[in-house]
């Protein structure tokens, strides 16, 4: 599945004042990773972040979120964000930043 170039790149600037960033081609489409561990990333047009376990509940109850159930198992802190919530650049730093500050408190690997 190829992924939105526009938005990855929306991704990157958002995370280029980060240290540790490093891309991987994953889920086919694109991840980010912050320390080594998935922060989000990009599928088709719609972003992947990483919440964590304790903003899950509150990232799935938002407009245009839906659970991450790439395998068929879904992915509990681990939410997939619609196009329509990612118009704006704020919005998408929101989704961007959350991820990336949830991988960047996990052990680097």
């Amino acid at each position: 599945m190829a992924y939105d170039e526009a938005l990855a790149d929306r991704v990157r600037e958002v995370l280029s004042l980060r240290e540790a960033v490093t891309e991987r081609k994953m889920f086919g489409g694109i991840a980010f990773m912050v320390g080594g561990n998935l922060a989000c990333g990009v599928l088709g047009e719609q972003l992947i972040a990483r919440v964590g376990p304790d903003a899950y509940d509150e990232a799935i109850a938002e407009p245009h979120t839906r659970e991450f159930d790439f395998t068929g198992r879904p992915m509990r802190n681990v939410v997939v964000v619609g196009p329509a919530a990612l118009e704006s650049d704020e919005d998408l730093a929101g989704w961007v930043d959350a991820g990336a500050d949830f991988a960047a408190s996990l052990p680097a690997k």
